[in-house]
């Protein structure tokens, strides 16, 4: 294996890592913000108020895209074990 096949396999894992992560960190990051501009406009500021918003959000889009997750990463495993024979 040389480096540029090291690099491509890490940049392929963060690559994946992104998409993976993404749906749940921008459910909450959009939840946060809408809750803090209520807490700004009301001037309620409460921690549980932002916390179990975020919280519920970025639970029920785990749920919901859990399926399309797993087989994400079923794809990149696959692709990744089955490399193995020519990379070495």
């Amino acid at each position: 294996m040389d480096p540029q096949e090291a690099v491509d396999l890490g940049r392929e894992a963060l690559w994946t890592m992104l998409v993976i992560g993404s749906p749940v960190l921008v459910a909450g990051m959009v939840v946060g913000l809408i809750v803090g501009l209520f807490q700004a406009m009301t001037q309620i500021q409460e921690q549980t108020v932002a916390f179990v918003p975020k919280l519920v959000v970025m639970v029920l889009v785990l749920s919901v895209s859990l399926p399309w997750l797993v087989a994400q990463m079923l794809q990149y495993t696959t692709e990744l074990i089955g490399g193995i024979p020519g990379r070495f």
